[in-house]
């Protein structure tokens, strides 16, 4: 081996070095470790369940905002078919001119942020920071025809990306769920 490439190697090990040590020194003095967590949360703000939750673990209300009797009912239905606890089944006010009105507060992120798939994404949101259950209330509006379909869910699951605390509030950490 030449003179030259021992040369080289040398120089290419010490940076590699100094680089892991950067490294290593960047995450022992990092200031941000607590942004994002609940350590980091200002006083008084909620913390907001962000786990996303398994169908049978969320509990929905589900109400019909629209002129079509029975709707509330025949949805409830196709929600409990997959496995939702549905706890309540109504009408509310008309008026909702979406396809669906998703309202929740901080211990049913997780939960609404699924739901919202199974609209396609084209649910509103309605955050109530002082609402102290888990349960969401499913609104459906004139804009709604039909759930999803698993694989449609699915990919929609994938492109919403993971559930995030909705402004004004923290995410939870893992060990106080």
């Amino acid at each position: 081996m030449s003179f030259a490439r021992v040369r080289a190697l040398v120089v290419v090990g010490l940076l590699a070095v100094l680089a892991l040590v950067f490294v290593v020194v960047a995450m022992v003095k990092d200031t941000q470790g607590k942004v994002g967590t609940a350590a980091g949360c200002p006083d008084g703000w909620p913390l907001a369940d962000v786990t996303l939750r398994e169908p049978k673990d969320v509990k929905i209300n589900v109400y019909n905002a629209t002129e079509e009797p029975g709707l509330a009912g025949s949805v409830a239905d196709d929600f409990r078919n997959r496995k939702f606890q549905v706890k309540k089944e109504g009408n509310a006010p008309k008026g909702v001119e979406e396809v669906a009105l998703l309202r929740f507060g901080p211990k049913g992120v997780g939960s609404a942020h699924l739901l919202r798939a199974y609209f396609l994404n084209n649910a509103e949101r309605q955050y109530d920071p002082k609402r102290k259950d888990d349960t969401v209330d499913v609104v459906l509006g004139n804009g709604f025809q039909q759930l999803a379909t698993t694989t449609e869910v699915n990919q929609s699951l994938g492109d919403l990306g993971s559930p995030v605390a909705p402004p004004g509030s923290c995410p939870m950490p893992v060990d106080d769920k």
